[in-house]
C-alpha cells in the first residue's frame, strides 16, 4: 500500500477538525461563518469562498470525501509533488464554487428581474427573504437559490480525480454499489457527465438531491485543464519546477 502523502494527511486533519468544530460549536453557527452562501445573501462573507472546502454536512459526507481524498490524492501528490498538488486541490475548489455560483446567478437573475418588473424593489425582495416568505408569482426556486449554501471538499476531490485520470487512464475503477471494473478514461468522464445532467435537470443518480452538482463539474474541469497544461508543457519553458 502506498504511504499516505504529507499534504493529503494535513488536508484530512483540517477537514476533520472543521467537522469537529461544526459538532462542538453548533451546525447553524458554524455554517453561518464558514459555509459558502449565495453572494446576494447577507450571510455571505468573502472567506467562505475558501472555508467551504473544509466543511461537511454530516458523517457520511465527510467519510466518503476523505476516503476519496486518501485514495486518489495520495498517488496524485506522489506524482506531482506537494506544491503542485496543493495548487491543483485549491484551484479545483475555486473552480467548483465559481461554476456553482455562476449557475445560481444564471437562474436567479431572471427571477430577480421578474420580481422588479412586478413592482418590487431590491429592499422589498430582501425583506421578503428575511421574513421567509415566497414570491408567489415567481415560485419557491427564487428563495431556494437565495438561501442556498455549499459545503464540502467534493469539488477539490473531483479535480484530483480528473488529474488521476490523466495520469492513469487505464486504471480500473469501480463504484461501491456497482462492482464492475471500468477504465478511468471512461469512468471519470462518465461520472462528470452524470453530474452535469443532474445539475441541469435536477435528476439525482447517485448523490443526495441537495448535491451541488455544478461544483463537481467545475472542480473536475479545473483539475483537468491544469493537469492537461502541466503534462503538455512539462518539458518546455512553461514548466513549474519544484
Amino acid at each position: 500500500m502506498i504511504r499516505i502523502s504529507d499534504t493529503v494527511k494535513h488536508l484530512l486533519i483540517i477537514n476533520v477538525l472543521m467537522f469537529i468544530g461544526t459538532l462542538a460549536i453548533g451546525g447553524t453557527t458554524f455554517y453561518d461563518w464558514f459555509a459558502m452562501h449565495f453572494p446576494k445573501n447577507e450571510a455571505f462573507k468573502s472567506w467562505q469562498i475558501f472555508t467551504h472546502m473544509f466543511m461537511h454536512g454530516g458523517p457520511t459526507h465527510i467519510l466518503f470525501n476523505m476516503f476519496a481524498l486518501w485514495m486518489f490524492g495520495t498517488p496524485v501528490e506522489h506524482y506531482l509533488g506537494a506544491k503542485k498538488f496543493l495548487f491543483l486541490y485549491i484551484s479545483a475548489g475555486l473552480g467548483a464554487v465559481a461554476l456553482q455560483v455562476g449557475y445560481y446567478y444564471f437562474q436567479y437573475l431572471p427571477m430577480e428581474t421578474q420580481a422588479l418588473q412586478l413592482g418590487a424593489t431590491h429592499e422589498q425582495i430582501i425583506e421578503v427573504f428575511k421574513d421567509n416568505k415566497i414570491f408567489t408569482a415567481i415560485g419557491p426556486k427564487f428563495n431556494e437559490i437565495y438561501f442556498a449554501s455549499m459545503v464540502g471538499a467534493s469539488g477539490c476531490i473531483m479535480g484530483v480525480l480528473a488529474a488521476f485520470g490523466i495520469m492513469n487512464p487505464n486504471a480500473e475503477l469501480m463504484l461501491i454499489f456497482l462492482p464492475i471494473p471500468i477504465k478511468a478514461k471512461y469512468f471519470i468522464p462518465g461520472i462528470i457527465m452524470l453530474d452535469l445532467i443532474s445539475g441541469l435537470t435536477g435528476q439525482s443518480f447517485f448523490s443526495p438531491s441537495n448535491t451541488a452538482y455544478m461544483a463537481h463539474v467545475g472542480g473536475a474541469l479545473t483539475g483537468f485543464l491544469i493537469m492537461w497544461y502541466w503534462k503538455k508543457n512539462q518539458f518546455n519553458k512553461n514548466r513549474w519546477d519544484l
